[in-house]
C-alpha cells in the first residue's frame, strides 16, 4: 500500500480504500527532451505576447477550471483523499487566483523610473525563461497554480513535474490550459523519475527551479539548482506556532485552531501544529478544543459533510504514527485519538496531545497529519520564545485582544507570515514563504511575479 511509483510508472492509489486507480508510464529521455524544447520555443513566443493578452488567457483559464471543477475535485479526492467540499473549494480558489493576476499582474510588471543625475533610468521586469516546478500532492492544483500563474503573467513558461500519486490531477490541469487556448509549450507536464528531474535541472533550456515539498527534497533540489547556477524558490515544511494569550476571544481562537490544524486532514505545511496557550486559559482552551475536534466528521472523503478524510499516503501514516508513539513515550498526555483508525483505508484518528514540552517529538518535528499539540506558556514572552524555538519558520498566529502587543510580537516572530486573530491562509494579495528550514523565496503578491524576473536596469545618456 505504500507504493506511489514503480521503476516504470507513477501510481495513484485511492487512500480511502487502498485500490489502485491509475498508473502513468514514466517518460523517456526523448519525451523529456521534447517537452523542454516545447517550453523553450513556447517561451520565445509567450514573452513577446502583450501582457494584456496573457491576462485574457488567465481569465479563460479561470473559466476552464470552473467548467471542469467537478471532474478535477473528484480526481483530487480519489487520488489523495481530500474531502470533496474542500477539493471543490481548492478549484474555485485557483480560478479566483487567475482572475486576480489577470487584473493586477500587468501593473506589477510596469517599468519603474529611477531618478539619476543626468539622463534617464528605469528598472524593467523581464521574464527569465522556462521554469521547472517540482510540486507536492497535498494541494494538487493550488500549489501548482500558486507558483505558475505569477510566473506566466511575467512571460515565463512552466514545466510541471508533479508528485507521482497525483498525476491524474496534473493531466486534468494540463487539459484545462489547452481548453483555455494557451499556446503550446507555455504549460508542460512531465512524468519522470528523480533522475529525470536532475536531467531537467541541469538542462540549459531550464532557467530556474521552484519546489514545494519536504526539507529533504528541498536540500536535494536546491543543491542541484545551485550546482547549475540557477535561481530557485523553495517552499518547505513548517511547524507553525498558534499562540493564544489570556485575553483572547477563546471561542474564536478555538474555532480558528481547529480549522488551522485539521483542514486537509492536517496535511498542510502552514498549519497550526503547535498550539501555544498562556497558562491562565490553557485548561479551558484545551477542553473546548477537544470538544470541537470530537465533532469533526471523519469518513468517506466523497461525502459532503466529511471534514477529515484519509491521509494521502500509507507510508506517511506510518511515519506519523511513530511520531505519535514517540511523543507519548516522552510524557505527553493523550487527550483523544493517538492511533490508526480501524478498518479499510488510510485513516488516522484525530489526535490531541496536552502537556507537550519543547523536548518532545511533536514540538521539535513537523507532524504532517491530524495531530494537535497543546503547549503551556507562562506568559507572552514565554509564548514568543517557544514559538521561535523551531528549525522551521513558515507562518505563525497570535490570538489576543491586545493588538499593540501582538504587533510587538510579530516584530520578533521568526516566520514568513504572522496572522493576528485569524488563521494562516495563502492569498494572492500577500506573500507566502518561509525562513530557516521552511525555505526561501516568495510566492504570490508582486513578489511572486518578480521572483522569476530579470530586474533589468535601462539607463540612457549616462555621463
Amino acid at each position: 500500500m505504500t507504493q506511489v511509483s514503480s521503476l516504470t510508472h507513477a501510481i495513484s492509489i485511492n487512500p480511502a480504500n487502498g485500490e489502485q486507480i491509475g498508473h502513468y508510464p514514466f517518460e523517456s529521455a526523448s519525451a523529456l527532451d521534447a517537452a523542454l524544447s516545447r517550453a523553450a520555443a513556447g517561451y520565445r513566443a509567450w514573452r513577446s505576447k502583450p501582457v494584456d493578452q496573457r491576462s485574457q488567457l488567465l481569465i479563460a483559464l479561470a473559466g476552464a477550471l470552473r467548467g471542469n471543477a467537478a471532474a478535477m475535485a473528484n480526481m483530487i479526492t480519489l487520488e489523495m483523499g481530500k474531502p470533496i467540499t474542500q477539493a471543490r473549494g481548492e478549484i474555485e480558489k485557483c480560478a479566483q487566483l487567475c482572475e486576480w493576476y489577470a487584473e493586477h499582474g500587468p501593473a506589477m510588471l510596469s517599468a519603474e523610473p529611477t531618478l539619476v543625475e543626468g539622463g534617464k533610468a528605469r528598472i524593467e521586469y523581464r521574464p527569465l525563461g522556462p521554469i521547472l516546478a517540482v510540486m507536492p500532492w497535498n494541494f494538487p492544483i493550488w500549489q501548482v497554480l500558486r507558483g505558475a500563474v505569477p510566473a506566466l503573467i511575467a512571460g515565463n513558461t512552466y514545466v510541471l513535474k508533479h508528485a507521482p500519486n497525483v498525476m491524474g490531477s496534473a493531466y486534468l490541469l494540463h487539459e484545462a490550459f489547452k481548453q483555455a487556448d494557451f499556446p503550446e509549450g507555455v504549460f508542460e507536464v512531465i512524468n519522470v523519475t528523480p533522475d529525470g528531474v536532475s536531467t531537467a535541472i541541469a538542462d540549459p533550456r531550464i532557467a530556474a527551479v521552484t519546489l514545494t515539498g519536504s526539507v529533504r527534497a528541498g536540500m536535494a533540489i536546491g543543491a542541484q539548482a545551485g550546482a547549475a547556477l540557477k535561481k530557485c524558490v523553495l517552499e518547505l515544511g513548517g511547524s507553525d506556532p498558534f499562540i493564544v494569550l489570556n485575553d483572547a476571544d477563546l471561542d474564536e481562537a478555538v474555532k480558528a485552531a481547529v480549522i488551522g490544524r485539521y483542514q486537509n486532514t492536517g496535511q498542510v505545511c502552514a498549519a497550526a501544529k503547535r498550539l501555544i496557550v498562556e497558562q491562565g486559559i490553557v485548561e479551558e482552551f484545551t477542553r473546548k478544543f477537544v470538544e470541537a475536534t470530537r465533532k469533526l466528521v471523519v469518513g468517506d472523503p466523497l461525502a459532503g459533510d466529511t471534514y477529515i478524510g484519509p491521509m494521502a499516503r500509507f507510508d506517511l501514516r506510518d511515519e506519523l504514527d511513530q511520531q505519535v508513539r514517540d511523543t507519548l513515550e516522552e510524557g505527553a498526555t493523550l487527550l483523544m485519538g493517538g492511533k490508526k483508525a480501524e478498518g479499510p483505508g488510510n485513516f488516522y484518528e484525530p489526535t490531541v496531545f496536552g502537556d507537550v514540552t519543547d523536548q518532545m517529538t511533536s514540538f521539535k518535528q513537523e507532524l504532517f497529519g491530524p495531530v494537535a499539540s497543546i503547549i503551556t506558556a507562562r506568559d507572552a514572552a514565554h509564548a514568543l520564545a517557544l514559538a521561535n524555538d523551531s528549525e522551521f519558520g513558515l507562518a505563525s498566529t497570535i490570538y489576543t485582544r491586545n493588538v499593540e502587543l501582538a504587533e510587538q510580537m510579530a516584530d520578533e516572530l521568526e516566520t514568513g507570515g504572522v496572522f493576528i486573530n485569524g488563521y494562516c491562509a495563502s492569498d494572492p494579495r500577500v506573500t507566502f514563504g518561509g525562513v530557516k528550514k521552511s525555505g526561501f523565496g516568495r510566492e504570490l503578491s508582486h513578489f511572486g511575479v518578480r521572483e522569476f524576473c530579470n530586474a533589468q536596469t535601462v539607463w540612457l545618456d549616462r555621463r
